[in-house]
């Protein structure tokens, strides 16, 4: 007969699910504690996670980032599955930075672990950090995976508690900074420790063996809340694509996306999409998985706890070979240029039938990312790695967030901490007037941010070397249900456009302008109140031209007060303008 199951009241089984969050946000806590690298301490781009002794995702940092947490919750399990349990040891340490195995290039490297409890394997802990430092050519226009850093296999980093000296030492002569990399690495040792301590002493104050009973009961019940929110959408297939700015001389990439709803089974098929292109914007299955995902969780599901239930009712399609299911050795390192766009394509596909769980399009999508290097006058090498939101898109309830990392979970890496890892002067950081997209619903405002090269005697030795990862200096973010589009992104070297999608060398002197976008509006603006517009144009938001303009509200320049008069004239005038030309384009 087969071990008796143990059954959780709902009471218990609730304390000891919010345990085991709590126990994994330590774990992520600690990260800030003891990491080297301002990506990390600072814009929090890692995720710490654990998993059952059979691969199956029990729990995540509170502020994971989603395109690594869903990338990992598949990963994780193969590489855990890939092995018979009987073949780990406690001690045992296992890194990997496979972007076709995890989370999708080579920056982001995955430290796992086994979890013992009275000499079995109980559970696996496992960390990944957005590393800064990874080697190779930092630059979005790589044309293959060996041009962009170490590749590191699944290979033990311990082995029965015993360092694995080569493999630390490989990745010390691969990369600029090395005694940031390692410090990171030892980072990830202590995150994944904490978490194996505790829960161990979890299981020893409950009187349990493992965790099996206890992740089927959470999980079951997780996928259960899940269901019953999907299941309120009608049946039936919606579709939506979106275009993706490419580098200069090459086609857009398309992406397509069919969203099957049937019962409370979701199936995103996204056939159809570009081909895998010749620079580092493709994304691996996995890595386009986490942003399906992070849009059903986040229509259906936000405050249900992450863990394999909520991923159970969602399946997904994609063909090999193209953009969103790249082959090896295609380029990878931008992949969020192209990966960020997915949710808000699934959000494009169901705003018909879920308008109030959607919101528009984001200038944070996708997250801008600046990789700045080089060598200070003692030629010591330096590295720093700043990620930069834009605007939010709208709601039907709210205005989009400023300055806002989405669909990714990230911080804007502050001002005082670039500038003390870096030779670099930032002379300015503000947020951009008129930037949101206009709609009943505003969008929120990008940022612009400038940056100096010194050229005096506390110069770099030239040259400082930036490579850029971002979008929307073509196509800015869409709204919805009327809202206008945000603001376009802009780089500027010197006042004169640069290439966001190459390798820029600066000189001393220099200056660089980088502008992140709006967000997209929602709704008609000519319905949002004129108190809200005085409100924006007092704080500076909207400028007396564009209230006037996209919004149809006088305010009188002196007095800052609302015309009411001219206003409904204004409003009555642009409302019957914008009815003429629909009605033409329609016949048309």
């Amino acid at each position: 007969m087969g071990q008796k199951r143990r059954k959780f009241d709902p009471i218990t089984l609730e304390i000891l699910w919010r345990r085991l969050i709590s126990i994994v946000d330590e774990s992520d806590s600690s990260v800030a504690r003891t990491a080297f690298s301002s990506l990390l301490r600072d814009a929090h781009d890692y995720t710490c996670m654990f998993t059952d002794q059979k691969g199956r995702e029990l729990a995540q940092g509170s502020f994971a980032t989603p395109g690594q947490s869903g990338a990992m919750a598949l990963g994780v399990k193969n590489l855990i599955t890939k092995f018979p349990l009987k073949m780990y040891k406690p001690g045992d340490i296992f890194i990997t930075n496979d972007p076709w195995a995890l989370a999708g290039h080579l920056n982001d490297v995955c430290v796992l672990s086994p979890i013992f409890y009275k000499n079995k394997v109980v559970a696996f802990t496992a960390c990944v950090f957005h590393h800064s430092d990874i080697g190779g050519r930092v630059s979005s226009d790589n044309h293959d995976v060996f041009e962009e850093g170490l590749f590191i296999p699944f290979v033990k980093l311990y082995d029965g508690g015993e360092l694995n000296q080569s493999v630390m030492e490989m990745i010390r002569w691969n990369v600029r900074t090395p005694d940031e990399v390692v410090g990171d690495i030892r980072s990830q040792i202590a995150a994944n420790h904490v978490c194996a301590e505790k829960i161990s002493q979890m299981l020893k104050e409950n009187d349990l063996e493992n965790l099996d009973d206890l992740a089927d009961q959470i999980i079951d019940r997780t996928e259960k809340s899940m269901r019953e929110e999907i299941e309120k959408i009608p049946d039936g297939v919606y579709r939506a694509e979106g275009v993706i700015e490419q580098m200069k001389g090459q086609q857009d990439v398309v992406i397509k996306a069919a969203v099957e709803v049937k019962g409370s089974d979701l199936l995103v098929d996204l056939d159809g999409s570009s081909p895998q292109v010749n620079w580092g914007g493709n994304v691996v299955y996995n890595f386009t998985y986490a942003y399906v995902f992070m849009a059903m969780k986040s229509m259906f599901g936000p405050d249900i706890p992450n863990n394999e239930g909520c991923a159970r009712p969602i399946k997904m399609k994609a063909p090999e070979g193209s953009v969103v299911n790249c082959k090896f050795p295609a380029a990878v390192a931008a992949r969020l240029v192209i990966g960020h766009f997915i949710t808000e394509i699934i959000y494009r596909a169901l705003s018909g039938v879920a308008s109030n769980k959607v919101i528009a399009a984001s200038g944070g999508t996708p997250a801008q990312m600046n990789v700045f290097y080089g060598r200070r006058n003692d030629a010591k090498p330096w590295h720093s790695v700043i990620i930069r939101g834009g605007g939010m898109g709208a709601s039907s309830i709210n205005d989009g967030n400023y300055v806002y990392i989405f669909p990714a979970n990230g911080a804007n890496t502050p001002v005082e901490i670039f500038e003390s890892d870096t030779p670099l002067l930032v002379e300015k950081r503000e947020l951009l007037t008129d930037s949101g997209g206009p709609g009943r619903m505003k969008g929120g405002l990008g940022q612009r941010e400038v940056f100096r090269i010194p050229d005096d005697h506390y110069a770099p030795l030239p040259p400082v070397n930036l490579g850029i990862q971002a979008g929307r200096h073509l196509y800015p973010p869409e709204g919805l249900f009327g809202g206008k589009p945000g603001a376009k992104a802009q780089f500027l070297v010197n006042g004169v456009p640069g290439n966001p999608f190459g390798l820029t060398q600066l000189k001393p002197g220099d200056v660089v302008t980088i502008d992140a976008a709006g967000g997209g509006g929602n709704g008609n603006p000519l319905e949002r109140e004129p108190e809200m517009i005085v409100r924006d144009v007092l704080e500076g938001y909207v400028s007396l031209e564009k209230a006037k303009e996209d919004y149809g509200v006088v305010i009188h320049p002196q007095t800052l007060q609302v015309d009411e008069q001219e206003t409904k004239k204004l409003r009555e005038f642009l409302k019957t303008t914008i009815m003429t030309s629909k009605d033409h384009q329609d016949r048309n």
